[in-house]
């Protein structure tokens, strides 16, 4: 792509070329709303994203808390760091028949090597519908350190 078109983005996330069009939170419809170092919020329409019984399905919702703690640990690993997710756990308190779920993702635990988020999702009225907690193994990018050649 130009200078004039970079790579898609997904927050700290650069989408490279060959799967732009092959992107799950794409197809869910997630999108991020705040991206802040101690704050991650997005949202997601139940409409597409319902089992049979017409409830949002519980792995859209799983699928939203990855990519909050997700996009949460790249922006703490910094620019040329990597995170990647290691356990999921999410508890569904409620079914949403309709209307947009908003995730909002905190720090819980942030270390050298890994970090572990809290995730919340509510409907529309404000009722949680899912408590979720993510952690990433998460590397920084390296400073190389030149030696000095000794004579």
């Amino acid at each position: 792509m130009t200078a004039k078109n970079p790579l898609p983005r997904l927050g700290p996330y650069e989408v490279l070329p060959d799967y732009v069009d092959e992107q799950l939170v794409s197809r869910l419809g997630i999108e991020l709303v705040t991206l802040e170092p101690d704050l991650v919020i997005g949202t997601m329409p139940v409409a597409g994203n319902r089992q049979p019984i017409g409830l949002v399905h519980g792995g859209a919702n799983a699928v939203l808390v990855e990519t909050l703690g997700s996009v949460a640990a790249m922006l703490y690993a910094g620019p040329g760091g990597m995170a990647v997710g290691t356990e999921l756990s999410c508890t569904h308190h409620r079914g949403a028949r309709d209307g947009l779920l908003t995730g909002t993702c905190t720090p819980q635990h942030r270390g050298t090597n890994s970090a572990t988020y809290d995730i919340v999702i509510t409907d529309d009225r404000g009722r949680r519908t899912c408590s979720a907690r993510l952690t990433c193994a998460v590397s920084r990018a390296r400073r190389r350190v030149r030696a000095s050649r000794v004579a």
